[in-house]
């Protein structure tokens, strides 16, 4: 298609890095959609513009590599190997800590994946790339659905409750939420003036939390329910 460009032409525009950084941008910006639509922080241009930037550091590498620049053979992978170390600080700034909890640590997996995809982009590894890609937006749909029907029934989650200092109406509580099936443990408990405040961790199906919950608001002492 390209047999009326001069070659030396076609090597100084390089218009295969032009074309791996459109395939990064493209595959970068498949998984960015995926984020997007989950509400996630890292999401289309934060995936595009790491994918980009792996694949033209991957092919700045190689380029370094066979050039022999320092007169002596250099290793290809250098330079690709501090993608992989930096791009864990942009993974960190994903993850959040809060009473506990984690969250963040599939986004900041996907940061990873996606580097790692433009890495291959840059080392001509094509088919790899896209093949990977499927298997990345496959995982983050299929298993997600399967995490909210499946395993959210299962998931742990944190009440406060404001309560009259009284030990009968904590009794009350567990009592009440146990009669529900649901498993539940105070994870805190704090004597502020003339009431408690007390967190609960609840385990059992969503059905059953929200009925719970629901009754709880019934049962007389209880000031306040906060869901965290």
């Amino acid at each position: 298609m390209l047999d009326w460009l001069d070659p030396n032409m076609i090597e100084s525009l390089n218009l295969r890095l032009l074309g791996q950084l459109v395939l990064a941008t493209l595959l970068g910006g498949l998984v960015g959609l995926e984020r997007e639509f989950s509400g996630k922080p890292a999401g289309l241009r934060t995936n595009i513009l790491i994918c980009v930037g792996a694949t033209l550091l991957m092919d700045v590498s190689l380029a370094v590599a066979g050039s022999g620049i320092g007169g002596g053979p250099a290793d290809p992978g250098r330079i690709a190997a501090q993608v992989v170390s930096g791009i864990g600080f942009i993974g960190a700034g994903t993850i959040l800590v809060a009473r506990g909890e984690v969250t963040g640590l599939t986004s900041a997996a996907t940061i990873w994946v996606v580097a790692a995809i433009g890495l291959a982009i840059g080392s001509h590894a094509y088919v790899e790339a896209v093949g990977t890609t499927l298997l990345v937006v496959t995982t983050l749909l299929l298993l997600g659905w399967v995490e909210d029907f499946v395993f959210a029934r299962r998931r742990v989650i944190l009440v406060e409750l404001i309560t009259d200092p009284d030990a009968d109406v904590l009794d009350k509580v567990v009592k009440l939420i146990r009669g529900h099936r649901v498993k539940t443990r105070p994870a805190e408990v704090e004597k502020k003036g003339d009431f408690y405040r007390v967190l609960y961790q609840l385990v059992g199906a969503r059905e059953r939390r929200d009925a719970a919950l629901h009754d709880l608001a019934g049962v007389s002492g209880v000031k306040k329910i906060t869901l965290l």
